[in-house]
């Protein structure tokens, strides 16, 4: 088992093969539950009794099975995304299971490049790409577009009305909390020719395929539908015909550092990130608001009517359970991290999640407190020069689709009994994949 406080001092070789506890309690002793495996379905179910593990007894820890290295603070994983200096973002995109020679021949012939642009970019550039993409999702611009958010979101929750009253179920994952971010932000940007199912299908095979650990089947079928991604992205780019005012018309108008125009492998790799960050993590963050809501006591009732409810609830969904659970660093050059000394190219996994359960950031972090005096402190969209540039957007989807929901479907309940719902179990990313609810 781990013996944390020797970290520092035993090299690496010493630490592989060790495993971590399912209980703080338990990390001296034999664990039941087995080592940790962040792909497991009991950790991707409770992850909490691991990252509470983590931090208490291996703040930096490393992972035999990925060779990463797990930051899980609080402090430490904000000074990490603070110091773009010694901890870079060039390993933020990198597929986490490693794609053999016949995934890279379905990406090749499809094109398929992502050179840096936002989440992975260190370079110059990123300062610049970064302020086109802010400007479609600024403070103004999303306070502008909450009527066009409600708008779209009574029009599904219609449909779910309908379902309901036909058959006293419906499904507000697939039907609702996944396809409200998608029109939203085809609106946003400016995109047409493709249809929501199509691009929602197109972002969750990303997901999977740089993310996941599928098998190799599996992988061959995801990397068409990345490949016919990027081929759209590519063809919408360079089609040349897309509004001035859309995000595709901002990119071609955008000059590099030099002045030189942006290069279009560039803007398909930063339109790749905004589409697949703006529809499918935000749908995953829009599943676990409802779901959370549905089961914590008078909610529900209350949050449709309640101003500023919905907006704290939203909130501590992202601190306790935000979509995006972990992001990756690499180091620049030899470094220290929570007393443990890390080698240059030593790659991180940033534990979003369990530093928003660090009990010395958020007192009595298993209860949800939505008006914590420290609620906006969470790192779910990170912090610094990478911080999430859709965050205002985000926030604002979840809330109006909480209120939305409450307001037009106060009497369901959800689903109970049988068996568990399924939930996403990426590296990176979790939530319920089902939300089901009955009147």
């Amino acid at each position: 088992m781990i013996s944390p406080a020797s970290h520092a001092s035993v090299p690496d070789s010493a630490i592989v093969g060790t495993g971590l506890g399912g209980c703080p309690a338990a990390l001296g002793a034999r664990d039941p539950l087995g080592v940790l495996d962040l792909f497991s379905d009991d950790f991707v179910r409770d992850p909490y009794p691991w990252l509470a593990a983590l931090r208490s007894e291996s703040p930096v820890h490393h992972d035999a099975a990925t060779g990463l290295w797990l930051v899980s603070r609080y402090d430490d994983v904000r000074r990490v995304l603070l110091d773009a200096a010694v901890f870079h973002p060039d390993n933020a995109l990198r597929a986490v299971t490693p794609l053999p020679v016949a995934v890279l021949r379905v990406l090749a012939r499809a094109g398929f490049t992502l050179p840096p642009a936002l989440a992975n970019n260190g370079t110059p550039s990123h300062a610049g790409l970064r302020r086109v993409v802010t400007r479609f999702f600024n403070a103004e611009r999303v306070t502008a577009a909450v009527p066009m958010i409600r708008r779209v979101a009574e029009e599904l929750l219609e449909r779910a009305r309908s379902e309901l009253d036909a058959t006293s179920r419906c499904e507000l994952f697939t039907s609702f909390a996944q396809v409200l971010p998608c029109r939203v932000l085809m609106e946003l940007l400016g995109i047409d020719g493709v249809a929501p199912a199509t691009l929602i299908r197109w972002s969750d095979a990303s997901l999977e395929l740089f993310w996941g650990r599928p098998a190799l089947e599996r992988q061959l079928e995801l990397a068409e539908s990345v490949g016919e991604f990027h081929q759209w992205l590519t063809d919408t780019v360079r089609g040349g015909t897309a509004p001035p005012s859309s995000f595709v018309g901002a990119l071609a108008r955008h000059r590099l550092p030099g002045g030189e125009p942006l290069d279009a492998e560039t803007a398909v790799a930063a339109c790749f990130f905004v589409f697949i960050a703006g529809q499918s993590t935000t749908g995953q963050l829009l599943a676990t608001v409802l779901q959370r809501g549905l089961t914590e006591p008078g909610l529900w009732q209350r949050v449709a009517r309640q101003t500023g409810l919905a907006e704290a609830w939203v909130e501590e969904v992202l601190r306790r359970e935000p979509p995006v659970t972990t992001w990756r660093r690499i180091t620049a050059r030899a470094t220290e991290v929570g007393g443990v000394s890390l080698p240059a190219g030593a790659q991180l996994l940033l534990m979003l999640q369990g530093s928003g359960s660090d009990p010395e950031i958020f007192p009595d972090p298993e209860r949800m407190r939505p008006h914590r005096t420290n609620i906006r402190h969470h790192l779910a969209f990170g912090v610094g020069r990478h911080r999430c540039p859709g965050a205002s957007l985000a926030r604002t989807e979840a809330a109006v689709a909480l209120r939305a929901a409450a307001d037009r479907l106060p009497e369901v309940r959800l689903e109970q009994g049988g068996t568990e719902s399924p939930m996403l179990d990426l590296l990176s990313f979790r939530a319920p994949l089902r939300v089901t609810v009955l009147r």
